[in-house]
């Protein structure tokens, strides 16, 4: 039901924020060049660590781990925080100073001189960053709502086709420049996207709230926390069932192709492939979202993914493994804009950032789970559980969201309440 416009709210396409469009575009650029920042040193990460000092085989593979994986432990740590400082500092203070703290530190994780450092810098990128997260909580605030979706949608895109680019370019740009100069180059281009948010991105004022005596604050001030609980549990669920196949799939894939020499090549299709999927699919999802529903696409997005796990885990060659990959990635691709968007419609905007940031936090530690769930599983059960029992979480998640949506009248009184806030 199309929701009656308020004074917070303005009418018609200007919305939220009468830039609401450029700073789409500037935000899907500048997530875009940081997520490629982040990920471009995959395929190089091991050489540089070697480069640095460490010269044991499994002491390589353990570092590369480590230095990898402390980014997102301090993004997910520090989330919420920037969320929170967004709320009450500007979202847009947010933006310039992630993308001011990811130039710096690329830069410096060019000019390590050891392991130590490495994981260091890659800590503080994770503490100093948060750019595309940022980019989620501006848009989602300064875009009319009635549009979210589909914005969210545009920006998940980019953020989701940088991290497809982004191992690419790593594993052809050191080649060419050297590694230390990739990283120095990538600080460069960040530095554009600082200087681009500093100057392009226009936030719109929002009215001074001024808290009544009674007036509740942070969690508390969420009327019904149940589709806020849903969305957290689905952010984490989505990560867990896109990284559970990391750790397993070149061992799978070799068991599928009896070229020993395609199963990289393999392999990594695979992986692109549900990024590929998702990339198509994102903007299209969030905008059938803004018209029947995002409730509808969680649970049908979560119930398609399930079914699409299933025969992943009974093929047998390669080229099927890809395929299904594919589909699930445009079963997947509709559910991140639309976990931004709920959460957007079901809190005050006065901590929308905050929990939004909150949202962040529980995808990264999906991120964390899910490799290590797909890796235990896989070794102590059988590889193909991983992709059944994957499925069971993403049926289970279809059922609690379902059962979690508000319901009718509650939805639509829901305009009316935020009105009064």
């Amino acid at each position: 039901m199309q929701k009656t416009p308020t004074a917070e709210e303005p009418a018609g396409d200007d919305g939220q924020s009468v830039h609401w469009r450029r700073n789409l575009v500037v935000c899907l650029l500048g997530s875009f060049t940081t997520i490629i920042a982040m990920t471009l040193l995959l395929p190089f990460l091991p050489l540089y660590v070697e480069q640095l000092g460490v010269t044991d085989h499994a002491s390589i593979v353990q570092w590369s781990g480590i230095a990898y994986g402390a980014t997102f432990f301090s993004a997910a740590l520090t989330a919420p925080l920037w969320g929170q400082l967004g709320d009450r500092y500007g979202r847009k203070s947010m933006l310039v100073r992630a993308s001011l703290g990811m130039a710096v530190s690329m830069s410096l994780i060019g000019m390590a001189q050891n392991v130590w450092q490495l994981v260091g810098l890659r800590l503080f990128a994770g503490i100093a960053g948060g750019y595309a997260s940022g980019s989620v909580i501006l848009v989602a605030t300064q875009t009319p709502k009635q549009r979210s979706g589909w914005a969210l949608g545009v920006l998940s895109s980019g953020v989701m086709a940088g991290n497809l680019v982004g191992p690419l370019i790593g594993g052809a740009l050191p080649q060419l420049i050297g590694i230390r100069e990739t990283f120095l180059l990538a600080g460069g281009v960040i530095f554009v996207t600082f200087l681009a948010t500093t100057f392009l991105i226009r936030e719109e004022a929002r009215p001074r709230h001024k808290k009544a005596a009674k007036e509740k604050g942070g969690w508390a001030a969420i009327p019904d926390k149940r589709p806020i609980l849903a969305m957290l549990a689905t952010g984490m669920l989505l990560m867990v069932a896109t990284m559970s196949i990391e750790p397993i799939i070149t061992v799978y894939v070799a068991q599928l192709v009896q070229d020993a020499g395609r199963v990289t090549m393999v392999s990594g299709l695979a992986m692109s492939a549900a990024a590929l999927g998702a990339i198509l699919s994102a903007s299209r999802l969030g905008k059938l979202a803004d018209r029947i529903g995002h409730w509808a696409v969680i649970t049908g997005c979560l119930a398609l993914s399930a079914g699409v796990l299933v025969p992943q885990a009974f093929v047998t060659s390669g080229w099927q493994l890809v395929g299904l990959r594919f589909l699930m990635g445009l079963a997947l691709g509709g559910l991140l804009p639309c976990i931004a968007s709920v959460i957007r419609h079901n809190v005050p905007d006065r901590i929308a950032g905050n929990v939004l940031g909150i949202s962040t936090s529980a995808q990264y530690a999906g991120q964390v789970v899910g490799p290590l769930a797909g890796g235990f599983v896989g070794g102590h059960i059988g590889m193909r559980a991983v992709f059944v029992g994957t499925a069971v979480l993403m049926a289970a998640g279809a059922a609690y969201n379902w059962l979690a949506r508000p319901v009718e009248g509650a939805a639509q009184a829901e305009p009316a309440a935020q009105a009064k806030r």
